[in-house]
């Protein structure tokens, strides 16, 4: 079984969503992906500063397996992302929603909707388990 995290919002993809005390929302790929994809080799970092809409592809992770895409869950501009990862991609495997983390964004006006929009963490475990 897949540990879903309580206080974060979870897209159709896979992306959990956490609003930092800051303002800006930390993403990263849920504990069920990072399971499916296998040991993770590579993550391909959108730059910091790119702008990027709900739903538009922001990178990918490569494992032993497959490439995947990484979606953003919410609008916005990406600023910071997790150099860790270029050095320790396998992070993603150990530490899904910690040190594993993707990016942070700075998000838009609608960032409110787009959450709104995103699935709870009950919803995402039903998704992930039905």
């Amino acid at each position: 079984m897949s540990d879903v995290k309580e206080n974060v919002k979870y897209s159709k993809e896979h992306e959990w969503a956490e609003v930092l005390d800051s303002g800006t929302i930390r993403v990263g790929i849920s504990d069920f992906a990072q399971s499916e994809l296998g040991d993770i080799v590579f993550v391909e970092l959108p730059e910091v500063g790119s702008a990027i809409a709900s739903g538009d592809t922001m990178g990918t992770i490569e494992s032993v397996k497959t490439v995947s895409d990484l979606y953003s869950p919410v609008s916005g501009t990406v600023v910071k992302v997790n150099e860790a990862l270029l050095d320790a991609p396998q992070l993603v495997n150990e530490q899904p929603y910690d040190g594993g983390w993707i990016v942070e964004i700075k998000p838009g006006e609608n960032v409110k909707d787009e959450l709104d929009g995103l699935l709870t963490a009950e919803q995402y475990r039903s998704l992930v388990e039905g």
